[in-house]
């Protein structure tokens, strides 16, 4: 925590106001994040995920249609379609950038589907220009789940300006963090009075007007504690720093592993930026001869390397549709909203999406919730480097030495179909 954070805090604490739509800091935030994105409105709520479910609503979504989305993301990216009684319908991905692959979007377009949720996974801008070619020629909405991805840019562009809508999550464990919360954002005032409304138990609220208590529609209570956005405020005055010295991280980590076989750094297209929110290296075991599963293989070289003081883990090991939620199709009560009238027959098979499953099969992610890459030192992540090294320039012998548990300790292991 910073000077900056400990003064704005002290500043709600002094003032007492401690909640509130229209508190100080709370009005602040909206108009210096909507300030940075260069984009007209702002709502901050209580999560990412209250942000995601604002978007949704405020697209009109409701029961029986289809919102299409990325196979390899948190799990918000397909339940908050949900909220509103939609059905989420996945696409595999690309197997450079880990984003939702375009070519494979128009073969999940039905007469139900209503938007497209585009994920900027791990902080790496989706391919924008040719989902919203899609988006257009189909008259579909677009959402940016933008999570991971505050301050990344596309096309000189930021992240969260290149949709109709996009959802900002402020989790303690994002680079734009405040401990929870969210930001949605938009250039349409209908979209923002919508989305509004859901904020506020489907009121329509005014500052300085006296509240009616009058719901025009189904609403929450996704209001941001004046807490934390007082501590998101000073955050964001630092994200930019933040987000390069997760740059000047990843580089550190890129040049080793560009020196070695059998493990590969992300790939960053030249048209945008990463904020490296998650690191995440590719295994390549057939790069080296080695013919034991991939999963496996995986799973010795993070053992290896947590021995060696690398804070290697693992961030989902399934694609999304591999969950129980979607194997069993229960939902809400009797199956909905799967069993909606007029509602398809979707079937989530994870073998449709092969890019994901080898990808969560054969990958790890340099660094954790509690020493993210965005936060780190030069001298912490070149040690990181070095510990790397040493796993991949003795990896016969690592992989002799390392033994297993007899279950599967990090998930599902090798997945290629629950049913």
């Amino acid at each position: 925590m910073t000077s900056k954070d400990r003064e704005y805090v002290n500043q709600v604490l002094d003032s007492g106001i401690l909640a509130g739509a229209f508190a100080p800091h709370v009005k602040a935030l909206q108009e210096e994040f909507a300030d940075y994105l260069g984009i007209k409105y702002c709502i901050a709520v209580n999560s990412g995920t209250a942000a995601l479910h604002m978007a949704v609503a405020a697209a009109g979504i409701g029961p029986g249609d289809e919102v299409i989305t990325s196979a390899f993301s948190f799990l918000a990216s397909a339940t908050a379609p949900m909220h509103q009684g939609a059905i989420p319908v996945f696409v595999d991905i690309d197997p450079r950038t880990y984003n939702m692959d375009p070519a494979k979007i128009e073969e999940k377009i039905s007469d139900n589907t209503r938007a497209i949720i585009a994920v900027h996974i791990q902080g790496l801008p989706a391919d924008m220009d040719e989902i919203r070619a899609i988006a257009e020629k189909y008259d579909l909405i677009l959402i940016e789940d933008a999570a991971q991805a505050a301050g990344a840019e596309y096309k000189g562009k930021k992240a969260g300006t290149l949709g109709d809508i996009a959802a900002f999550s402020l989790n303690q464990t994002k680079n734009f963090q405040a401990g929870e919360g969210g930001l949605f954002v938009t250039d349409d005032k209908e979209y923002w009075l919508r989305a509004d409304m859901v904020r506020m138990f489907g009121e329509q609220v005014r500052e300085k007007e006296r509240r009616s208590y009058v719901a025009h529609t189904l609403g929450w209570n996704y209001r941001m504690p004046e807490l934390t956005a007082a501590i998101a405020r000073a955050q964001l005055e630092r994200l930019d720093e933040i987000n390069e010295n997760a740059r000047r991280n990843a580089r550190i980590l890129n040049a080793v592993l560009e020196e070695l076989d059998g493990i590969e750094p992300p790939y960053c297209p030249p048209d945008r930026t990463h904020i490296y929110h998650k690191y995440r290296a590719r295994l390549r075991p057939e790069a080296l001869g080695i013919k034991e599963k991939d999963t496996v293989f995986r799973d010795k070289v993070l053992l290896a390397l947590q021995a060696e003081g690398v804070p290697a883990v693992l961030w989902q090991t399934f694609p999304l549709p591999a969950n129980p939620l979607f194997q069993k199709k229960e939902g809400f009560g009797k199956g909905f909203p799967w069993s909606f009238p007029g509602a398809r027959d979707i079937r989530y098979d994870p073998s449709e999406y092969p890019e994901t499953v080898k990808l969560l099969n054969s990958s790890i992610v340099i660094g954790s919730e509690r020493y993210p890459i965005f936060a780190q030192s030069a001298e912490t992540v070149e040690a990181w480097g070095e510990a790397i090294r040493k796993v991949f320039r003795n990896l016969d012998e690592v992989l002799e030495a390392v033994e297993l548990p007899e279950e599967a300790a990090f998930g599902l292991g090798e997945i290629t179909s629950l049913r």
